[in-house]
């Protein structure tokens, strides 16, 4: 297995929001070959012409400065309903959302698009019967993307287990279940992208809150994996930098050994180490996010040379 350093654009929205200048950053100043691209930073929404003139931008920037979009994903903005919406007509937004995702991300060159799943209402993951319906109608809505996302030339779709039961995915057990049946009959195989801050922190069972055994359970189907710094509380997105390595869990040569004794069956060739750092809009965090950047990228550039 190869293992190659990314970075989720993340970081960038409504910072580095230039397609002349997060590249720049990334490819330039951190030395990162690989990006996952947010649909924060290039919403599906806007007008067909903007999302051209940017896609081509984007295009000449990445090439400019040695990188390049290897997939592409959702963000903080986009952490909706989207396909576990309540409401049909909202529900074939999304959808067609998705789809436009799509043509992005192959226009980029990206050879998966990803999401959380899909977020259930109060109302629908209290109620029984109804959930279910929710789920498959959730299900049904993801195989419709993949059988565009096929025709359009994406290898896999990803979706990121989360840390609560309404975001799905919020256990190792519910993980297993529902990438399943996901995959059941699936047009396009569905891989996870892992995230080692998730988790449900109200499990009995430690193994939900323990990224070294979600790795165990689940290298062999996650391609890409989300880095953050993170500690028994979970507080969120930390950056790789000492204040929080003193007492942060994610150690980069355990997760590689741990990569290593669990990647024996898997269908791919490569696994995305990505960075998915934010930051909030506040001094001296926002003036500052280069050099913790690049105090992270030196932390994980120990163990990770692509």
């Amino acid at each position: 297995m190869e293992y190659c350093l990314a970075i989720n654009t993340g970081f960038a929205v409504n910072r580095y929001s230039e397609p002349e200048i997060w590249p720049e950053i990334i490819g330039n100043q951190l030395g990162i070959k690989y990006v996952q691209l947010t649909a924060d930073l290039l919403n599906p929404d806007l007008p067909g012409s903007i999302l051209a003139s940017h896609v081509n931008r984007i295009q000449a920037s990445c090439k400019k400065y040695n990188t390049s979009i290897n997939s592409t994903f959702t963000g903080a903005f986009t952490r909706v309903n989207h396909l576990a919406h309540p409401d049909h007509e909202v529900r074939k937004h999304w959808i067609l959302w998705f789809k436009k995702f799509v043509q992005i991300s192959v226009d980029l060159g990206a050879e998966s698009m990803g999401s959380h799943f899909g977020i259930f209402t109060a109302n629908d993951v209290n109620n029984p019967d109804l959930l279910k319906v929710r789920i498959q109608q959730n299900i049904e809505g993801w195989h419709e993307i993949a059988e565009y996302a096929k025709s359009q030339g994406l290898k896999y779709l990803t979706w990121e287990p989360m840390s609560i039961k309404r975001e799905q995915g919020e256990t190792i057990a519910a993980t297993k279940i529902l990438q399943k049946n996901v995959n059941l009959q699936s047009p396009l195989p569905f891989f996870i992208c892992l995230d080692v801050d998730h988790g449900d922190v109200t499990s009995v069972n430690p193994d939900d809150t323990n990224p070294y055994a979600w790795i165990n359970e689940f290298a062999n189907e996650s391609p890409l994996i989300h880095l953050k710094q993170s500690s028994a509380n979970k507080q969120g997105h930390w950056p790789f930098i000492e204040e929080y390595n003193k007492f942060g869990k994610i150690v980069p040569e355990k997760i590689i050994d741990a990569l290593e004794r669990a990647n024996s069956k898997a269908k791919f060739s490569k696994t995305f180490l990505t960075l998915e750092l934010s930051f909030r809009e506040r001094e001296p965090i926002d003036s500052n996010v280069i050099s913790v950047l690049k105090e992270s990228v030196a932390y994980w550039r120990k163990t990770v040379l692509n």
